[in-house]
């Protein structure tokens, strides 16, 4: 039976000030993946287009596919200290400067899109449905064997990011997976993309699947984002349908069983079960509608990233006039709520935050801002972080140099 969704997430302009007033909190901007800054190092554009072929930080041009086996799985460094690439800077030349940036400085971990939220692969992989959604008609790294060995040549530690429930291309070309509307056809979030159901275990598997060919690739970690459901205004969830919704199930119940499913799936892969979660729910004690409860996440996973970017924060959050102007501040907050209540769990994730490397809205994010939410976690009593950049920019003054 087709059910609509009643529990809604928050947005900034609707929900949040209204339903968390109660917390002494303020909001935050729930989706965050991209901007209208333009501009030099910190915008959140994505490159257009990527190169043919490139060169490799050795010096090896590579022009036909690798046949040998993929590199032997590495060991997570005892502090991941890292950086987010995009697929197309991963298949371009690009590459080779941030393989240099590794190599001088604290910088030991790489995450890499395999699958984006475009639902399309950065190299083919031999899935059912991935041939019949086209999900490997995009390309953007077909070599990406020989690249995961020359970062291991490196010392740098892979890890595979994959987009688990937005993906409009499955939602598109496999509409039986996919959320519906009230009006007929497809439901679509406010940027007109069209979203797969998160309660249907289906799409859970698929990315699994995407994942066991990853570490086939030599990736020694996955990682899962967009584990949760749209966070979208109260009046556009008002017309989604969820077909697979089980009876009664909340959202909360929809993400923690999926989770479930996708770490029994992971397992056996060996390597680490990974997650990227909202920043907010390290303080907030409720799912806000899009189904993650930090007790829940932490755990489920063997790491947890929650997104702590401080331009992410309502003005009066953390009662704090203006929280993109106060990075160390916002990630402290943040993660002690998530150490605390992280503690009285049996079964604890590593928490692992992802850090603001780019400028949303004043002010200007300059590498001292950076080296300070970097600070904020070494404080609280975290070693590892990783930064995001939609763009894969990052300035070298951010970063320690290697010892």
């Amino acid at each position: 039976m087709l059910t609509r969704l009643t529990s809604t997430p928050m947005r900034r302009s609707t929900r949040l000030p209204q339903l968390l007033s109660c917390l002494l909190l303020g909001g935050v901007s729930l989706s965050g993946q991209s901007s209208d800054v333009k501009g030099g190092w910190g915008d959140e554009l994505a490159p257009p287009h990527a190169p043919k072929r490139i060169p490799y930080p050795h010096g090896l041009l590579v022009t036909a596919p690798i046949a040998h086996p993929a590199p032997p799985l590495q060991k997570p460094p005892a502090a991941v200290h890292g950086i987010y690439l995009n697929a197309w800077v991963f298949g371009s030349r690009k590459l080779n400067d941030l393989v240099r940036l590794a190599d001088t400085t604290e910088i030991n971990a790489f995450i890499i899109d395999v699958k984006d939220d475009t639902g399309y692969l950065t190299y083919g992989m031999d899935i059912p449905t991935v041939k019949e959604i086209g999900a490997d008609k995009q390309l953007r790294a077909r070599d990406t064997r020989q690249r995961l060995r020359t970062l291991i040549a490196h010392n740098i530690y892979p890890i595979a990011r994959i987009v688990v429930a937005k993906d409009p291309l499955l939602a598109t070309r496999k509409s039986a997976w996919a959320v519906k509307s009230t009006a007929g056809g497809l439901w679509r979030d406010r940027k007109n993309f069209a979203w797969v159901d998160a309660f249907n275990d289906s799409v859970w598997v698929y990315a699994s699947q995407i994942a066991s060919e990853a570490v086939k690739a030599g990736f020694a970690e996955v990682q899962y984002d967009y584990v949760r459901f749209p966070d979208e205004p109260p009046h556009r969830l008002a017309t989604a349908i969820f077909p697979a919704r089980r009876g009664q199930e909340t959202v909360r119940d929809g993400i923690a069983r999926n989770l479930r499913l996708m770490r029994d799936r992971t397992k056996p892969l060996g390597v680490p079960f990974t997650i990227d979660v909202f920043g907010l729910t390290t303080t907030v004690p409720i799912d806000m509608g899009i189904g993650q409860l930090w007790e829940d996440l932490a755990s489920t996973a063997d790491v947890v990233l929650p997104m702590v970017y401080p331009s992410h924060y309502y003005d009066t959050f953390y009662k704090m006039r203006h929280p993109n102007s106060e990075p160390y501040k916002v990630v402290r907050h943040a993660l002690e709520d998530a150490v605390r209540r992280s503690g009285p769990l049996a079964q604890r994730a590593e928490i692992r935050p992802y850090l603001q490397a780019f400028t949303l809205g004043p002010p200007h994010y300059t590498p001292a801002m950076v080296r300070a939410q970097i600070q904020a976690v070494e404080d609280v009593g975290l070693k590892s972080w990783v930064l995001w950049n939609p763009r894969s920019v990052y300035d070298p003054t951010i970063f320690r140099k290697k010892k």
